[in-house]
């Protein structure tokens, strides 16, 4: 097996060449031309396919889960009826596009009691299972632990300017930056009860920041307290809450999708 690692392999030509079961980690394949691949099986995760084009493609089983903001399927963009039949299955999704303070308290209430199912389906799992992954993802337990990490760099490193928002369960994305002095703990092995703990102080920061948030605050611009978003510009508080919504309403699902697969077994 050759590894190619930390090398420039720029303008380099493959054909007729064997990447069968290859692995490809923080590698850019930008401007790159396929002609007559097999992907066949292929595993895509954490990709950015701006300005990708697919032509002459047989698609007899295609799977696609992410952030859609244009996808044309032979001539048709398809977003808007994606869209719209998500709203449909999931009457609570429109609401999770909050614009002024009281959607975004129902918003947020919302959740919270989508979420109480959610929890009480994984309470009825043996606690093993809630450390179990399924399809490579993450599992129950590190799902909440990742949201953890998602209020405390949005809402108490941004909105509220904590430089030091973390808590020893909280778990980046897997492909953020390494950054000193932000856990990043993947073989603990906390209980559901100690991972729901930080999850109701995060969430009580959330709510203590709408209780008194007007209109006007929603627009309030922020900048991060935390080497996480340090380079970003021109964020509200608006912005920042809508991050967190997105976070939550997402991996909620994710989590109902692989507690199903592990109430099967």
């Amino acid at each position: 097996m050759s590894d190619f690692t930390e090398q420039d392999l720029s303008d380099s030509r493959f054909d007729r060449v064997l990447l069968r079961r290859a692995s490809f980690r923080d590698v850019s394949l930008e401007d790159a031309t396929f002609t007559g691949v097999n992907l066949a099986g292929a595993r895509i995760r954490s990709a950015w396919l701006d300005g990708v084009r697919l032509t002459g493609v047989e698609v007899p089983d295609l799977e696609i889960h992410g952030e859609l903001r244009r996808l044309v399927v032979n001539g048709v963009d398809v977003v808007a009826f994606v869209e719209a039949e998500l709203d449909r299955r999931m009457p609570e999704r429109p609401l999770m596009r909050p614009t002024d303070t009281a959607g975004f308290r129902e918003a947020f209430a919302v959740l919270d009691r989508l979420w109480g199912g959610t929890v009480e389906a994984a309470r009825a799992l043996p606690p093993a299972l809630l450390h179990e992954c399924v399809d490579g993802e993450w599992s129950f337990t590190e799902t909440v632990r990742h949201l953890g990490f998602a209020h405390a760099c949005w809402v108490g490193g941004v909105v509220l300017a904590d430089p030091d928002p973390w808590h020893p369960l909280d778990l980046p994305w897997d492909e953020a930056p390494a950054v000193e002095g932000v856990p990043w703990d993947r073989d603990v092995r906390p209980s559901l009860d100690e991972v729901l703990a930080v999850r109701a102080q995060r969430r009580a920061a959330v709510g203590a920041v709408l209780a008194d948030l007007t209109d006007d605050g929603l627009r309030r611009p922020v900048t991060s307290a935390t080497a996480f978003m340090g380079d970003a510009d021109s964020l509200t508080v608006a912005d920042c809450l809508r991050v967190v919504l997105n976070e939550e309403w997402e991996h909620r699902l994710y989590a109902e999708r692989d507690l199903a697969v592990l109430a099967s077994r």
